[in-house]
């Protein structure tokens, strides 16, 4: 003989009513927050955060000056000074020596040269770490004076060029000469930059 069984529907509230009633509500205890048997987030054992070191390029304040070095200390750097002044200044002569500094990220290094009247101008520059290297000619008539810009190079990257083969050497168009500085400057990177001269 088949039985058939009949399901009723229970209602919602009676589902709340049955699940209230089934299991009594568990007690915190506030030196143990985990129920009994069970296991926690709180409880599970932690391990302190370690901090990775991070590798940034100093950077120098605003107008500070960058360390002058031998121009035999960045040896590494004349036979480079050596070629680019055979390519960008043709026919010219070293006007001086070479001039080399150590450099954080902005700092500028200042060379003193004599401007000569109706003389023409090239000045090469390379940088060991630093990845952007900028020259200028100033005139700086006296030191209560502010320098007066004369030319700047306008090259990007490593290596830089002021009054190269391309754009040709800066003339001084004074019928006098002057004092003036040719200024250096890590405007991106760290380590060692040279320039050098050339004048005819």
């Amino acid at each position: 003989m088949l039985r058939v069984f009949h399901v009723l529907p229970l209602s919602v509230a009676a589902l709340g009513a049955l699940a209230c009633s089934s299991t009594p509500e568990p007690t915190i205890d506030p030196s143990n927050p985990c129920p009994p048997g069970q296991w926690c987030a709180s409880a599970a054992p932690t391990t302190p955060a370690t901090t990775v070191p991070t590798t940034t390029t100093p950077t120098a304040p605003a107008g500070t000056a960058a360390t002058p070095i031998p121009p035999v200390a960045a040896v590494a750097a004349t036979p480079i000074l050596q070629g680019m002044g055979t390519t960008e200044a043709p026919g010219m002569k070293a006007d001086g020596g070479p001039f080399a500094g150590q450099f954080q990220e902005g700092q500028s290094l200042e060379q003193d040269i004599t401007i000569s009247a109706g003389k023409c101008y090239t000045v090469v520059g390379i940088g060991i770490g630093v990845q952007e290297l900028d020259i200028q000619l100033v005139s700086q008539p006296a030191a209560a004076l502010p320098p007066v810009v004369l030319a700047q190079d306008s090259t990007t990257g490593a290596a830089a060029t002021l009054g190269g083969k391309a754009s040709g050497c800066w003339k001084n168009p004074l019928p006098v000469g002057g004092p003036g500085k040719v200024i250096l400057k890590a405007t991106k990177g760290a380590g060692i930059a040279a320039a050098q001269v050339f004048s005819k």
